[in-house]
């Protein structure tokens, strides 16, 4: 694969390309679809790059849209070239959440919110190992491993000393008293979650239960910005069985106000390590 090149990323700068050149062109998804009889839904998946767009695609839809810049056909032509290629993730097979692993994977800064266990992007091997194990207990152990895997490799993006990813992390106190795995296995991962939490661009925050009801009561949820101003925020809600991508700028606002009280009520950065690091030592005395 190319150096830099982003198959989830092309695919969503390439949709969102697609969907000026309609509204530009003052037609409707559906309009475009019955012209190129073709489905609507086809055109919005497109549009939302939630699908691989292929260049005849791309061809057919210039043709609708009358697009007569050869250099701007040339260019998206080769955006649906790119969007092809395989990221690292491929590697590993079948991943559910392959579109979120691509915008992960290219997102400047992560702000979190995590209710029930530590953040992927900070868990440990055995942690790791041992959560996904109980989440899906059905699970043959090489599918298991894949994804342990893939949440390892992840984590790259914040060990890196080259550009790495701005990781903020709200996690609630249900986090660190749910025994994922043992006892052992917990304190080895609270004490690396402190220790991670020194890192310049990582900053963690603990929700206390006795802050009671808060904005994030209603569960997890994830917020990527992106380097490249072309590409809107995201706000990601993983599902059982499929995620919801929120990119509608009145959506991310309003995620982003609740961001911002969760991180009002939780403790700040140095009481989060001295709250981590008293719980973890409970673990060890018990």
């Amino acid at each position: 694969m190319a150096p830099n090149v982003n198959p989830t990323v092309r695919r969503r700068r390439l949709g969102q390309e697609l969907r000026r050149l309609r509204e530009l062109k003052g037609m409707t998804a559906e309009e475009v679809a019955d012209r190129l009889l073709v489905s609507q839904s086809k055109i919005s998946r497109l549009e939302n790059g939630r699908r691989s767009i292929s260049q005849r695609d791309v061809r057919d839809l210039c043709g609708v849209y009358e697009v007569e810049d050869h250099r701007i056909v040339d260019s998206l032509m080769q955006m649906a070239k790119d969007s092809r290629q395989q990221g690292w993730w491929h590697a590993f097979g079948d991943i559910p959440y392959s579109v979120y692993i691509g915008l992960e994977t290219d997102a400047a800064s992560l702000r979190v919110y995590e209710p029930q266990v530590v953040p992927g992007l900070l868990q440990t091997r055995a942690y790791a190992d041992a959560l996904i194990n109980g989440a899906l207990p059905e699970s043959a152990p090489a599918d298991v491993e894949k994804r342990v895997g893939v949440r390892l490799r992840r984590q790259d993006r914040v060990t890196t000393s080259e550009d790495p990813l701005r990781l903020w992390a709200v996690v609630d106190e249900s986090a660190l008293r749910r025994v994922v795995g043992n006892k052992r296995m917990m304190r080895e991962q609270l004490e690396y979650l402190v220790e991670q939490s020194q890192l310049p661009h990582v900053t963690v925050q603990v929700l206390p239960f006795e802050m009671g009801a808060h904005p994030g009561i209603t569960g997890h949820y994830a917020i990527l910005e992106f380097p490249d101003a072309a590409d809107s925020s995201v706000v990601y809600i993983e599902g059982v069985t499929s995620d919801l991508y929120l990119e509608k700028a009145n959506d991310v606002q309003r995620y982003s106000v609740m961001y911002e009280h969760l991180r009002a009520q939780a403790l700040n950065a140095d009481q989060t390590r001295e709250f981590i690091a008293d719980i973890a030592k409970e673990y060890t005395q018990r």
